[in-house]
Formats: C-alpha cells, structure tokens, sequence
C-alpha cells in the first residue's frame, strides 16, 4: 500500500453553502493523508501530524481545493471555440456541425481527444460530463485518452437521427450502439455512461423513446442534454411539441426527467418547470460563458434557489469561451448580477466541485476532499500574475478566493493531482 501526506492550506466546500452553515472545510495548516489513492485522513497538520509521523509529508505551498468537475463540455467543439457571429442554431449549422462530421474518423477522434483532456487537466479540472459526436468511436477515443490518465470522465453517443449528413443515426442504430457502449465500457477505470440526445430539436419521437428506454434499462447511466439554452430554440420546440406545457415537459413525456437528468443552461424556464425539476431530482448545468458569448440570456441563480434546483457549473467549449472553471465561475458571478443575485465565492467553489459532484452522482467519490473519496485535487497560485499577487497581497481567505475567481484562470493553476499522483500536464 502507497501512503502519502501533503501539507498546505486546505479549502473545499463539501456542502451547498445555501443550506449548510457548515458547508465550509478549511485548514490554513492542513494535512491531507492519501493511500492508493483515497483521502484516509484530513485536519489541522498539528492534530494529525504524530499520528502519521512514519508518513512523507510534501508541502505544497498555494491553496489546496477539490479538483474541478465540468458539469457540462464539448470535447469536438474544441477546435471551434471562438467562432464568430452566430446564435445557437445558426451557430452549430455554422460552424459545429461541420467540425464534428471529421470525428467518423478514429484517429482524428483520438487526437483530439488526448489534448481535450489535457486542456481539462492543465486548467485543473479532474472530472468532466462530456458530449462526444454522434459517432461511437468518438466515445472509444474520449474513454481510451480519460483511462490513459485515471480520470474521472462521464460521456456517451450523442443521439440525434434528425441531424444533418454525416451526423445522423436512426433509433435503432442508437439504441444498438448506446447498449454496446455501455456493455464495453461499464465499471472500466474511472469512467461512467450518459445517454446522450442532443436535443429535443435533433432526435424524432421515436428517438427520444429510445432514450427513455435506455434509462430505464440501465439504471446506473445518467440523462444528458440541453435545455431552454436561446429564445428561437425554445420558440422551435414550442412548435415541435405544441402539446407539451414547456420545453421540459417535452422531454418529461418520454420518461427524460428524473433523478439521473442533468439538463445543460436552463437560461428561459417556468417556474412549472423548476417545480417539476425539483421533484423529480433533476439539475442543471449552468454555462454562464456559453450564455453570454451566443447572447443566449443570464442565468438565473435567484429563481434556481427558489425552487432548490440542483446545481452544477460548465464550461461548455467551444460555446463558452474558457477551459478555466475559475474563469468560468467568475462570469457565472457576473451573469448573476445581471438578475440581482450575488454569487458567494464559497459557493462559487461549492458549484465548481462538490456541487458538479452531486450533479452528476458522483459526489461520494470526488468534489469535497473528504476522508473516503479520491484524492483529486488542485493547488492553486494566488500571486500567478503580479496583479492577482498585488490583489491578494494580505488578503484574508474570502478576498483572495474571490480575486481568483475573478482574476484566475489557468495560470492560476499550480499543480494538478489525480488521486495523490500529480499529473505533471500544469
């Protein structure tokens, strides 16, 4: 058995802040002890340290927290962040839709998917829900690249028989390559499947009756899709489900909501919607870069905690503009003060980790840096520029936290570990 200790100040935020008065976890001299590659102690060094006398001890001077989880990205998309001129719809006929066609081909899939993750590891995100094409080698491609470096990774084909040439499956072709996926992939390394229909737009009803299925079948697997993300798609889909009481209820009468469903943006919903996503255990993925570079609205975080909506943060390249979760939740407090909510840092923190976790079902394993879960953590860098330095400079622990969400991005980024073991991709 491997026995590691790490010293530093420790921060992670286990709990929604919202909820928990204690949500917050905090060791300005902390020690973190790790075997084979899981928490087995964590507390003041002082406290831990005769117990654990026999153990190496590295200091690693920065602030530790929980390794990042993106709850919601493109890994395709990568090469087209940073696309001009569209919204959405117009936006993925542009420029998406093209650049995924390329992903037929296996080696151009694996390519792209070894930088993809490391792109994800060099900004300190450890553990991603992730959309793949309509291809299921580029499932294999993305799975292979995440097992090569023991990440924590969660995709699946995406389903969308209505989509363009080069693009679109039938029902029965995704139900028979969705099941072969999660039979050759089920309980491999640290991986975990999701169905995956794009969205309501691109898969007929028939399809979308295969998605229900596949849940139902395998009750392990998540639901992953986008949600009232820009107002002409929502306008699209109140035509296409004219029945349908919003663009959730859409999804809700092929059995898509539950507790396993984790829509992405959720920028333009009832508040009927909220009431039923909170009933059945749903979440959201919010994408604050994503929403703001196609122009698609703000989020809003006041109507979410009304209605005690389960939350995560995304990235969503290439829409959003940033592989950088600290980026990320900068703008995510930005965008909630467009609508009058402001983002605690803490809880910035928590939806960026613990809250991701939670999201996707993985939160008894990674987000919280608890005795128990794996040992995926990040040190960050609160002098990495002279500005941020200048910032923090005497800054209690509430100010710099904010200073990096604000001013932080992949410089930040110290050092990355994957379950005790650093990654050396910084």
């Amino acid at each position: 058995m491997s026995v590691r200790a790490f010293r530093g100040e420790i921060l992670s935020v286990p709990h929604d802040p919202l909820t928990r008065p204690d949500a917050v976890r905090h060791e300005p001299d902390g020690l973190l002890v790790v075997e084979d590659g899981v928490i087995v102690a964590r507390g003041p060094y002082g406290d831990l340290a005769p117990r654990y006398a026999d153990v190496p001890v590295e200091t690693l001077p920065g602030l530790i927290v929980p390794g990042f989880i993106d709850a919601h990205v493109h890994y395709p998309q990568m090469d087209r962040i940073a696309s001009h001129g569209e919204q959405l719809l117009d936006w993925l006929d542009r420029h998406i839709f093209p650049a995924e066609k390329a992903f037929a081909d296996r080696a151009h899939a694996d390519a792209v998917a070894g930088l993809f993750l490391d792109e994800l590891l060099r900004n300190g995100t450890t553990s991603a829900l992730v959309f793949p094409t309509v291809h299921a080698a580029s499932v294999d491609a993305l799975f292979e690249a995440a097992l090569a470096r023991n990440m924590r990774i969660i995709s699946g084909k995406v389903l969308m028989d209505l989509g363009p040439e080069g693009l679109a499956d039938t029902p029965d072709s995704a139900r028979a390559e969705s099941e072969a996926l999660i039979a050759r992939w089920r309980g491999k390394g640290r991986l975990g499947y999701a169905v995956t229909p794009r969205f309501a737009l691109t898969s007929s009803d028939a399809q979308l009756q295969v998605a229900g299925r596949l849940l139902a079948d395998h009750p392990d697997v998540l639901l992953h899709t986008h949600l009232a993300e820009n107002e002409r798609e929502c306008a699209e889909v109140a035509a296409r489900f004219p029945d349908a009481a919003d663009y959730l209820d859409a999804y809700d009468r092929f059995g898509l909501v539950g507790a396993r469903s984790v829509f992405a943006h959720g920028v333009h919903l009832s508040d009927r919607a909220c009431t039923r996503m909170h009933d059945s255990g749903a979440g959201i993925a919010v994408c604050p870069t994503s929403n703001l570079f196609l122009g698609s609205g703000f989020f809003d975080f006041g109507q979410a905690a009304r209605h005690g909506l389960t939350l995560g943060l995304g990235t969503d390249v290439g829409a959003g503009t940033s592989f950088s979760m600290l980026h990320t939740a900068g703008v995510a407090y930005q965008a909630g003060l467009m609508r009058g909510h402001r983002l605690d840092p803490f809880r910035a923190l928590y939806l960026a980790t613990a809250g991701s976790a939670a999201l996707l079902h993985i939160g008894d394993r990674v987000g919280g840096l608890m005795p128990g879960q794996e040992a995926d953590f990040v040190v960050l860098d609160c002098a990495a520029t002279p500005l941020l330095a200048r910032r923090t400079a005497g800054a209690d622990l509430v100010e710099r936290l904010f200073a990096l969400q604000i001013l932080g991005d992949d410089r930040a980024i110290a050092d990355t570990y994957i379950m005790g073991e650093r990654t050396g991709r910084t």
